[in-house]
């Protein structure tokens, strides 16, 4: 074969770094953009804030507060994504018609019609924003877990080595208030492999912590399992109560095999306790009332709390109402490019400056690319409110069946662009706080021809379990046959899917005591 020369054209997508950082910025929680957009403030001079009453000297500080832990771990003191290359939709334009400020800022009106909704579909509210603000004030004042365990160890007289440990062991407590690790594993974490003395020595001295860790408050914490979290507030109650015959039943049930209580075998648990089935039903629903998880109470608020991208909301009264749809100005940063650093920088030739324009253009595109993002954020929003205001007016029964190419055909954007968006994004709209994923769902056939979206075949479900006879819980098969009814063609085994995506147990779990 003799060697030779060709020529062949062809195209390809080349991702330069400005529609990297694009591509990145459109997939971000708002979390991850605030983290991105304060190490952009640190790093580039030219970029800062388009606060008025912000002070010059701050511009380019990083404005999140540094959170250092309490306490050290005993073992220190005691030992010394890539990216899709996929269509995507952002483009790169020429640095002049680039905006060097943006704040922000979109709503769109639309008209929903749902003519073939009644009016006597239930609504959802929203939560109370004052509930949200007492639960956290609540865990600011209570602290951490770990910061309560240790101030009650303080008021403990312990030897140096068992203070050591009890300190070890608390910083060992997951979130839940649990002991997950078995006592040899931290043992061997502390101590060389062979040297099994004083592993030993190790293991008895945390033995002797743990027994005080449990008893310190939330009453259960340092628990290794469900069982024993639950024996030890039993064991606290017969302290106030040494003759409770229900706690002392109940104390016998925790001994057992917990499947016997899951399963509410009355008849099993009975025989092996050696008690009454009535007691036995008092016992298990004692059992109900008790802690599960000890450090619940401690856990930080703010974890639960999401802040929305979108904000929908209904605009005039009546049957069929408009909806707004915006963005929430609290999650869209405000920057500029420094004027005075900019000007500067323009009058100035040379090589010299060459790494300072650099920076400069990095500024402007990042200023771009955030506006970019949230207009594609809006723009996806927009179509997906479109689409669904029937379930904005009426709820999840009104649910449509939607999928990411419709959305994405509709804006001209890829699948892939569409995901990114839908990614860690939320809408709040007059039904509650959303993902945008949540408006998006497989379709089932109907008699009629049409789909039924998965997420109101879902809602029926969880109508149909709460309106069931608590004595005679609806099956699976039952289930499905009510739904045919409705005109919906729902297997046996998609509602088993849907019911414990729902959560809800079985018919055999579901009998009341």
């Amino acid at each position: 074969m003799r060697p030779g020369l060709s020529l062949r054209m062809s195209q390809h997508l080349a991702l330069t770094p400005q529609l990297q950082q694009s591509i990145r910025l459109l997939q971000l929680s708002t979390l991850e953009l605030s983290q991105e957009v304060e190490q952009m403030l640190d790093e580039n001079p030219f970029l800062e804030r388009a606060n008025e009453e912000a002070p010059m000297e701050d511009y380019g500080l990083s404005q999140a507060d540094a959170k250092v832990s309490l306490g050290d771990r005993v073992s220190e003191s005691a030992s010394d994504n890539h990216s899709d290359e996929g269509n995507t939709e952002p483009r790169e334009e020429a640095l002049t018609d680039v905006a060097e400020s943006w704040e922000g800022d979109g709503s769109v009106d639309m008209q929903p019609d749902d003519s073939e909704w009644g009016g006597d579909a239930g609504q959802r509210k929203n939560n109370n924003d004052d509930d949200t603000a007492d639960a956290t004030e609540l865990a600011r004042s209570l602290g951490s877990l770990t910061d309560f365990l240790h101030r009650q160890a303080l008021s403990l007289r312990l030897s140096e080595i068992d203070r050591a440990a009890l300190r070890f062991l608390i910083e060992s407590v997951n979130d839940d208030g649990y002991l997950e690790d078995p006592l040899a594993e931290l043992a061997a974490t502390l101590a060389p492999a062979d040297d099994f003395d004083q592993i030993d020595e190790l293991v008895h001295r945390f033995t002797v912590a743990l027994g005080l860790l449990q008893s310190l408050e939330p009453v259960g914490v340092g628990a290794r399992t469900l069982a024993e979290c639950l024996q030890i507030q039993l064991r606290a109650q017969l302290k106030d109560e040494p003759h409770h015959p229900v706690a002392t039943a109940a104390l016998k049930i925790c001994g057992q095999a917990l499947e016997l209580t899951a399963k509410r075998d009355f008849k099993k648990l009975a025989l092996v306790c050696a008690e009454d089935e009535n007691t036995i039903k008092a016992a298990l629903l004692h059992i109900a009332r008790l802690e599960p998880k000890p450090g619940r109470p401690f856990v930080q608020a703010e974890r639960n709390i999401i802040v929305p991208d979108v904000l929908v909301s209904a605009v005039g009264r009546g049957p069929t109402p408009k909806f707004r749809v915006a963005l929430n100005p609290d999650v869209m940063p405000k920057l500029r490019v420094h004027d005075i650093y900019a000007n500067a920088l323009r009058g100035s030739k040379g090589d010299s400056h060459a790494g300072l324009q650099q920076r400069l253009q990095e500024a402007r595109w990042f200023i771009k690319n955030i506006q970019q993002r949230f207009d594609t954020i809006l723009r996806v929003s927009t179509a997906i409110v479109e689409r669904q205001k029937n379930f904005l007016t009426h709820g999840e029964l009104a649910m449509r069946p939607l999928v990411l190419r419709e959305i994405a055909d509709e804006l001209g954007m890829h699948e892939s662009t569409i995901s990114r968006v839908t990614t860690a994004k939320y809408m709040n709209t007059p039904q509650g706080t959303f993902e945008l994923k949540y408006f998006f769902g497989s379709g089932l056939g109907t008699d009629s021809g049409s789909a039924a979206s998965s997420t109101a075949v879902r809602a029926l479900i969880k109508q149909f379990v709460a309106a069931e006879n608590a004595a005679k819980p609806l099956s699976d098969n039952q289930i499905s046959e009510m739904l045919k009814e409705q005109g919906i063609d729902c297997a046996r085994r998609t509602v088993a899917k849907y019911r414990e995506a729902l959560r809800i147990a079985p018919a055999n779990l579901r009998k009341t005591i």
